[in-house]
């Protein structure tokens, strides 16, 4: 029998070098071709070709394909191979842009929710690539610490996980991108590996107690039950659950994190992959305080938040834009909002920039059909997806806006776009529980001018139900002219007038005097009132218009109309499209009444926008008994509602009694305008 015969290990040795040698020269040969695809960004970005041609990249891949058979090379291997190569090219081609229109240049300071370790600080580092070497990351215990602090400027950027692919969307975080007043700039798809650790010595069957983020543990809830003596305890972060019981030392005690957590804190893995899903991904998204622009050969994504009214088929026909626009929507979340759990807020992603004409021609369809909306941000897509129109492309079906007659391109120029008849030719209806302002019918809001009392405000909610009215108003923080004057009841008083609403079934409206006091006064009122002396109080505006909730602006009083409308569209483009404009009197040189009711205004706005107008004679008049003429008067011209003041006994009232109606007074009115006479209340 002959001996085997071995290798000859110089020979082994030699050849070993030769593959070295072929494989430093494919590194070169990749290295030269990303150098042309650096070429080949700037030279689309000169003639505005799309970064994606999708028709050269499958015609590539059938070559490459081709030319392998003549190699004898198995065909899956070379597809594997060029689906990374192209994608490398694609993205390098990517980054070379974005450097172009500003990418980060300075130290960048990130927040994050949780400590080093967690998959936010991981995502983070992702996200900045080479340049978090060079960042600061600030630890947060919550989310909104973490908005928090991008808010006060003390960090560039905050890193959030939106939603995950095996415990879906996180609600607290899509609440925060409805009141935070932060944009999108990027995003990050993180592969996210639950394990099971615990300190040196401890095994599985010996846990008694498991540590973990409530949705770390939504994700690895299978594998939990398998544990039936182990208790489960939420902690306020995975890295952090780690931390904990490397601290406590214990065996008997474990914790979901990640393996990057084991390392930090010497833990052990005692079970790797514990999560429902073997592809677990997370999605984070990356926030600031300023929206980024994206160069339009950049594969982007926008996110919207929006409200659309309760008529059937209102959101299909907000959707019905992008479909006509050929515009691709990548994902639809719906959350309840936090002061009206019935009304439902609705997340949008969709491939497109806002830069585009077709995705600016269907977003001005969703601002005409959407009762808000406002652009989260638009960002660079990670996801690379190939975009179908340049800038230079016509959508598949533009959206046609006809001017109304009466308005001139001028106007439509002036600064009140969004606000003019050219913007949406039809009247807008603003609906506030079950209360249609701007339609056929005259809509009565009337309440005390200040809140003084709950006695007071009781009887007076009574008598509007009783009346017809529709809406109860009343002042609980009153800006007044001399400092000594009653500056109403504040929180205490808007708890009374929300309390009286809801005994008597009337939606409430009372005034918010600055920015800072929005989002507390929106938890209770229907609608916020914006007195005349705020009516240029731009940062209030800006406030307002973040929110979901109707906004009524009442003329300055010595504003003109494009004044009125120029507020108007500080409230409309911050997304608000609920906008119900007041008129409420004028200063001039006559002394006969309070103020000069210009009732030509209504049908001059009725003419130039399409946002309901509301007349205040109260104001106008200051004297009780030209309220009940100039509500005619106002009705006569177009006015689809009117506010009045009543009191039970004006004498006595705190504020603006000669101009408040009696309640018997506010009795007759009504029924003059057409309401049956007042039953007693059930």
């Amino acid at each position: 029998m002959s001996e085997a015969r071995l290798p000859d290990p110089s020979q082994i040795d030699g050849l070993r070098l030769g593959v070295d040698r072929i494989d430093n020269e494919i590194l070169g040969l990749l290295a030269a071709r990303r150098e042309l695809a650096i070429e080949i960004a700037a030279e689309k970005r000169r003639v505005e070709r799309p970064l994606f041609d999708d028709q050269r990249q499958r015609a590539l891949m059938t070559e490459r394909l081709a030319a392998a058979e003549s190699h004898q090379l198995d065909p899956g291997l070379v597809s594997r191979i060029w689906e990374h190569i192209l994608d490398d090219s694609l993205r390098v081609q990517y980054q070379t842009l974005q450097l172009e229109w500003g990418g980060p240049r300075h130290r960048i300071k990130a927040a994050v929710q949780g400590v080093e370790g967690s998959y936010s600080r991981m995502a983070a580092r992702e996200f900045l690539g080479s340049e978090s070497e060079d960042a600061t990351f600030v630890s947060c215990a919550r989310f909104e610490d973490a908005t928090a602090a991008v808010v006060a400027g003390r960090v560039d950027i905050a890193v959030l996980p939106i939603e995950n692919t095996t415990s879906g969307a996180i609600a607290e975080v899509y609440d925060l991108m409805l009141n935070c007043g932060l944009f999108i700039i990027g995003e990050v798809k993180l592969l996210v590996r639950h394990c099971l650790l615990g300190v040196p010595g401890a095994t599985v069957s010996g846990l008694r107690k498991v540590y973990g983020h409530p949705q770390a543990v939504a994700q690895c809830t299978e594998f939990l039950l398998g544990l039936p003596d182990v208790e489960v305890v939420y902690f306020e972060d995975t890295a952090l659950s780690g931390r904990h019981i490397s601290e406590m030392g214990d065996v008997t005690v474990g914790a979901i994190a990640s393996e990057e957590a084991a390392r930090l804190f010497a833990l052990e893995v005692l079970e790797a992959g514990v999560g429902n899903r073997e592809k677990n991904y997370t999605r984070f998204v990356v926030v600031a305080r300023d929206p980024i622009t994206v160069d339009v050969a950049v594969p982007a994504k926008t996110s919207l938040v929006m409200s659309v009214g309760n008529e059937p088929g209102a959101l299909m026909e907000v959707l019905a834009e992008f479909r006509d626009h050929d515009i691709g929507l990548v994902k639809l979340e719906s959350r309840p909002t936090a002061d009206n759990p019935w009304e439902e807020m609705f997340y949008l992603d969709f491939d497109g920039n806002v830069d585009d004409r077709g995705v600016a021609e269907a977003l001005d369809g969703v601002r005409m059909r959407a009762r808000f909306m406002r652009v989260l941000g638009t960002y660079p897509s990670r996801d690379l997806r190939p975009r179908k129109l340049s800038r230079t492309q016509e959508p598949r079906k533009a959206a046609v806006m006809t001017p109304a007659p009466s308005v001139s391109p001028q106007e439509v120029s002036a600064g009140h776009r969004l606000a003019s008849r050219a913007h949406k030719e039809d009247d807008s209806v603003v609906e506030v529980r079950g209360v249609r302002i701007g339609g056929e019918q005259l809509v009565m809001i009337a309440g005390p001018c200040a809140v003084e009392s709950w006695e007071q405000v009781m009887a007076c909610a009574e008598a509007v139900k009783r009346a017809g009215g529709s809406l109860l108003r009343g002042g609980c923080f009153k800006p007044r002219t001399s400092p000594y004057s009653f500056q109403g009841l504040g929180y205490e008083g808007l708890e009374m007038l929300a309390e009286a609403g809801r005994v008597h079934g009337l939606p409430i409206i009372t005034e918010v005097p600055a920015p800072e006091h929005v989002e507390r006064i929106a938890r209770f009122a229907d609608v916020l009132q914006i007195g005349t002396r705020n009516m240029q109080n731009f940062a209030l505006l800006a406030e307002v218009g973040r929110t979901a909730r109707p906004v009524m602006l009442k003329r300055g009083m010595s504003a003109s109309i494009d004044e009125l409308l120029h507020a108007a569209e500080y409230i409309l483009s911050g997304g608000n499209q609920q906008v119900i404009l007041c008129e409420r009197g004028i200063r001039t040189f006559e002394t006969s009444s309070r103020n000069t009711l210009d009732i030509t205004a209504v049908p001059v706005l009725r003419g130039r926008t399409h946002l309901p107008v509301v007349v205040d004679p109260s104001h106008a008049a200051g004297s009780r008994e030209l309220v009940a003429p100039l509500t005619r008067a106002a009705v006569a011209v177009g006015a689809h509602g009117i506010m009045v003041e009543i009191h039970p006994e004006p004498e006595k009232a705190l504020s603006d009694g000669p101009q408040s109606l009696r309640l018997d007074e506010f009795a007759e009115l009504m029924t003059s305008l057409g309401h049956p006479s007042p039953t007693a209340s059930p």
